[in-house]
Formats: structure tokens, sequence, C-alpha cells
């Protein structure tokens, strides 16, 4: 999955970007508000940590433009304003969660799952089809009697897949949320994805559409 990190502050934008790399997140950061306010209008995203401090324009002010806009994306404040008025502001804003600095990098990203299940419409903390079952928090597969660790990039191309399960995804789509701005992409990249994961999980696991791109089936 896509995640947008807004954050001035080298030190912690930097360790963020290396944990949500490490757990199988496409990143890309912006250090101003105002350049996070153009890159959510593509729609690229499907998640936000945004911290409230910015130069250019203020957490608070942008979230708040985006929610008039429209724009449902799923947004973790990040910030060290503790205060309780700060936190029922920020909720009232439109955050879907509010974490205090300094925070504890896996409970970051447990917060980061759980906001993304629920945008999917998932409530437990496994995800399915009904013949694929995967555990985000371990990158594991089950599919019938097989048990499979995915890697990084492997995890993330099922975990796009499955939260829309019966719907066709490009393979732009798919990049879209498999590698971030700074990451070049190789041609079959994809297609090679697609592959390891068809052998590791069974050829049926991933239905191709000619000309269209790729589905898990939803069933019953």
């Amino acid at each position: 999955m896509r995640v947008l990190l807004v954050e001035d502050d080298a030190m912690i934008g930097e360790a963020v970007c290396v944990a949500l790399k490490d757990a199988a997140y496409a990143v890309d950061w912006v250090r101003r508000g105002d350049e996070a306010a153009e890159a959510l209008r593509y729609g690229e995203h499907q998640a936000v940590l945004l911290d409230l401090g910015l130069p250019g324009r203020d957490g608070l002010e942008l979230l708040a433009g985006l929610r008039q806009e429209g724009i449902s994306v799923p947004v973790i404040i990040i910030t060290a304003r503790d205060g309780l008025n700060e936190r029922i502001q920020g909720l009232d804003s439109g955050a879907d969660d509010y974490l205090v600095k300094p925070f504890e990098i896996d409970e970051l990203l447990a917060r980061l799952r759980a906001v993304i299940r629920r945008q999917g419409g998932q409530a437990s903390g496994l995800i399915g089809n009904g013949r694929i079952t995967l555990d985000p928090a371990t990158h594991t597969a089950f599919c019938g009697e097989s048990r499979e660790v995915l890697s990084s990039r492997e995890f993330a191309v099922l975990h796009a897949l499955l939260l829309q399960p019966g719907r066709i995804l490009s393979r732009s789509a798919l990049e879209e949320r498999v590698y971030g701005w700074d990451e070049e992409v190789e041609s079959n990249a994809i297609d090679y994805l697609i592959h390891q994961l068809r052998r590791k999980l069974g050829a049926a696991s991933i239905k191709n559409i000619r000309g269209a791109g790729w589905m898990v089936e939803k069933q019953q």
C-alpha cells in the first residue's frame, strides 16, 4: 500500500520512511503542507501520516481542507501536540487516529494497519476472499494447506488485491501501491511478483484478465 508521510523533521521522517519500507509500504515523503495538498489531489495514496506544525500550511488546516474537498483517505496525525483539546480538534477535523510523539514504530504500524483495514471494510486483523487469507502483521498468506511468508513486494501486491476482491487492478494501479516516487519500476516487475505469488499459493489464486490486469475472485 502507498502512504504519504507529511513531516518536516528530517530525523523523524527518515526513521519513519525506513520503517514503512521495511514493512512493505511504498512511501512518499513531503515536508510542507502545501506540497501534501497537491500530492493528495491525485488519489494515489491509501493513507497519510500527518504532522501538524508544518511550513507552507498547518496540518489541521490541510486536513480540514481535504475533508471539505471530499478526499476520504485515512489520516493518522503524528505530532508533539499532546493536549486534550489538540487531540479533540484533530479528530473532529477529520483524522482517523492521533498519535503523540515520541511514539514506538510498532504502534504506528499497528495503527496504520487498522485504519487501512477499516477503510477496506475489514473488521478482523486478517483479510481474505474465502480462498486466500493474509495476515498483514506477519506478511503470512494462507491458501488451502499452504502457509507462505511473503516478501515485502509480494505482500504489497496481494494486500492490494485482497482489499478489493472481485475488482481488476491494472499494472499501473499495482505499481502505484508497490513503488514510491523515488523507486525505479522495472517493466516486468509486477508480472514477476504475480508469478511468484501463484507459485507459492497456486495458479488459481490470482486471475489474469487479459489486457486489463489481475484480480482475486470474490467468494461467498
